[in-house]
């Protein structure tokens, strides 16, 4: 068995079937068929169920797949390793943040890694709780920051600080100016503009809102953090997100509160027993030692 038959099985199980698969390997589908008949022949299953328009995995099939691809990933994993510079001299980081931390958190972390690592070449990703822990699996990804609750046994979480949520306004919003902390009764007069329920920061947010007994009157839902900090540059409605995004050359004002904002854990994430390069090592011990908001 070579490691080519477990990339045309991944291939003929992800296509749902021996044509695209063919395609998308660029090879004929009578070569596939056959490489995956010898697979199975010296396995002694058959992988796939073929008597259906959409080829299907077999019970064996699917647990023999799900094992594949923890071989494969393992492997790029290990040809990183070979590839890896100790000194930092050059190698790739491959970084994914949630977006409210991107919003804050990636500007300051960026300027301070490349100016001691400039050879490292860097891709960024902003994506959900869920794209980050898939991509921590499958080795598309080496490190992330996002929260602390996390689903897959196989990711790894190192505290990394506590980030507080706080009331924001605009530079238009008549609270703008506002030094006394606002009560929950105050609050719930007001009108918010916040993002949607799909985010983990809206649940941290409507958590709080059943803690303290408001209702809040949402006007204003939108799906991007980048779209909700223009909204609050123009609109005079409120919001809640980290208090670090509320800076004067965003024009933005955190107002305090009486009853305290939420609360919630930011982890550094990464797959566990995974070879982690000396660039995410060094990603880590820099992300450890930096004081958010600074």
């Amino acid at each position: 068995m070579l490691l080519r038959h477990l990339r045309y099985l991944l291939a003929v199980a992800d296509n749902s079937g021996f044509t695209r698969a063919a395609e998308a390997l660029h090879v004929s589908q009578p070569t596939l068929s056959q490489q995956i008949r010898q697979l199975e022949e010296t396995l002694g299953v058959v992988l796939f169920d073929r008597t259906s328009r959409t080829v299907k995995p077999t019970d064996a099939g699917q647990a023999y797949i799900e094992c594949a691809r923890r071989v494969l990933v393992e492997l790029e994993a290990g040809k990183r390793a070979l590839h890896d510079v100790k000194d930092l001299s050059r190698g790739t980081l491959r970084l994914a943040m949630t977006p409210t931390f991107m919003a804050y958190l990636v500007g300051p972390l960026m300027r301070d890694y490349k100016a001691l690592y400039p050879n490292i070449h860097l891709e960024i990703f902003e994506l959900s709780m869920a794209d980050i822990e898939t991509g921590l699996a499958d080795d598309s990804l080496d490190i992330a920051i996002a929260f602390d609750e996390v689903r897959n046994p196989d990711i790894e979480t190192i505290p990394a600080f506590i980030e507080t949520l706080g009331l924001v306004v605009g530079r238009d919003h008549p609270l703008y100016d506002c030094k006394k902390p606002l009560t929950a009764e105050q609050v719930a007069q007001l009108d918010f503009a916040l993002l949607t329920p799909d985010f983990a920061t809206r649940i941290c947010i409507d958590e709080y809102f059943a803690k303290t007994q408001i209702t809040p009157k949402v006007v204003i839902e939108v799906n991007s953090v980048n779209t909700l900090l223009e909204v609050m540059r123009h609109t005079a409605v409120a919001t809640i997100l980290p208090e670090p995004i509320a800076t004067q050359d965003r024009a933005l004002r955190r107002i305090a509160l009486l009853d305290k904002g939420p609360r919630r854990g930011a982890a550094l994430l990464r797959r566990k027993n995974n070879y982690h390069s000396a660039a995410s090592v060094a990603f880590m011990d820099l992300m450890l030692g930096v004081s958010v908001g600074q």
